[in-house]
């Protein structure tokens, strides 16, 4: 029986674009490289780095800079981060609030702070305040782990407080979810773009 439910954010609740970020990065800060570490799933490189927590927000900004066109801008580097983000589809904001009434709620990411910032915007502008929505906030690059490694999933289930088949996990990657039900959890598969309401329908 499941008893709580842990969301993927980027893929699952909110829709990512990597063209749009590649174009952005190219365009604004001629940083050609981002090609070779930026990947819809798991990233490489510098960028893996920070979202793994081995590399600060301000090291990231440096980092891409210091291949970038004279007189770029760490501001400029958070435009071309944000271009990654295209929005969310409104009938998210609906599910959530009704599973929250049932279940508490979590949210496990390989993310970073830049991206935090404009994804709690995004539910804010939905009328969600993800303070309250969300027991918890599991994100790599606090805790230093990425996914799919099954230590990342350990820690999750050790910080909720459930047997880990109590758990439902939703992530938009096959791997990661190979890896979450590798610890016991129940993870779903759910692409971008399919209908996340019919992972709910038998609820």
């Amino acid at each position: 029986m499941t008893k709580a439910i842990v969301f993927d954010m980027g893929g699952v609740l909110i829709d990512l674009d990597p063209p749009a970020c590649i174009k952005a990065f190219k365009e604004i800060l001629g940083f050609d490289r981002i090609t070779e570490i930026l990947d819809p799933f798991h990233q490489k490189g510098i960028y893996g780095e920070l979202e793994g927590g081995k590399l600060t927000t301000d090291e990231f900004r440096a980092a891409v800079l210091a291949e970038s066109r004279p007189g770029s801008r760490p501001e400029d580097v958070d435009r071309c981060m944000d271009a990654m983000i295209s929005g969310m589809e409104p009938y998210k904001a609906d599910l959530l609030r009704d599973l929250s009434k049932k279940y508490p709620l979590y949210l496990l990411s390989n993310n970073n702070e830049i991206a935090r910032i404009r994804y709690h915007k995004l539910l804010e502008d939905l009328g969600l305040d993800w303070q309250t929505l969300f027991r918890e906030e599991f994100c790599s690059f606090q805790m230093k782990m990425l996914k799919p490694s099954p230590e990342i999933f350990r820690e999750a289930v050790r910080r909720i407080g459930l047997p880990p088949e109590e758990i439902l996990f939703v992530d938009d990657s096959k791997t990661n979810v190979e890896a979450a039900c590798s610890v016991g959890i129940h993870a779903v598969l759910v692409p971008q773009g399919e209908d996340l309401r019919k992972v709910f329908e038998s609820f």
